[in-house]
């Protein structure tokens, strides 16, 4: 008889390991970086801080506590699904891009929730610093998603010749983000590619399941 995978310990782990490193690298630049401090890796790769009230790469559209509330709701059933397709004969590739995804936004859900509470504020020429809950810059669901991850690959100026753009400066990749937002983008990137069919038979499978539900009630 063949053994079942340990699906359910590698989505654990998958989580867990995304969200170590996420933590720690947004702790560490928030409390040995002042706000829009930059260190230069490479020159198409700078860590740079800032913070964000909005959605992932720093898309500020909507208020932070419906915001907040929302990525909750979101993890929510996003933990759920997952915890209904670990129990199914589903692949660990579609498994481990579901934890990506849940991993991610468990991730800026944390800093949402608790670093208004524990940290001091971040501004230009301060470092912040841990503070006893409740002495922080903002009330639990205020906190700002700490970003660091810069990449201008292009960073040019167009020659004059140019016709109507000459002269305008071009740059790109302009969005900053942190892990959790990679973890999202990459899930979501991987499930569109290789599993879209998938995760559209997962979904149907939910839908009439409860429409089960529903005739036999």
């Amino acid at each position: 008889m063949r053994e079942k995978s340990p699906k359910g310990l590698i989505a654990v782990l998958v989580i867990l390991f995304i969200l170590i490193i996420d933590q720690a690298s947004k702790i560490w630049v928030k409390t040995n970086m002042a706000l829009y401090d930059s260190i230069e890796i490479t020159k198409w790769f700078k860590i740079y801080f800032v913070e964000n009230n909005g959605m992932a790469f720093g898309i500020e559209a909507i208020g932070k506590v419906f915001l907040s509330v929302f990525r909750i709701i979101a993890v929510i059933f996003i933990g759920i699904f997952l915890a209904r397709i670990i129990k199914q004969e589903y692949k660990i590739g579609f498994i481990i891009c579901i934890s990506m995804v849940l991993a991610g936004a468990f991730g800026n859900i944390i800093d949402s929730v608790f670093y208004g509470e524990i940290f001091s504020a971040s501004y230009p020429g301060h470092v912040a610093s841990f503070v006893p809950i409740g002495e922080g810059y903002a009330s639990w669901l205020h906190g700002k998603v700490v970003d660091m991850l810069y990449f201008p690959l292009i960073d040019t100026t167009l020659p004059n010749w140019v016709p109507i753009w000459g002269g305008a400066k071009i740059l790109f990749f302009r969005f900053i983000f942190n892990l959790a937002d990679s973890s999202i983008f990459i899930g979501v990137t991987l499930l569109l590619l290789f599993y879209r069919k998938t995760l559209s038979q997962s979904l149907q499978s939910k839908k009439e399941k409860k429409k089960t539900i529903k005739l036999n009630g």
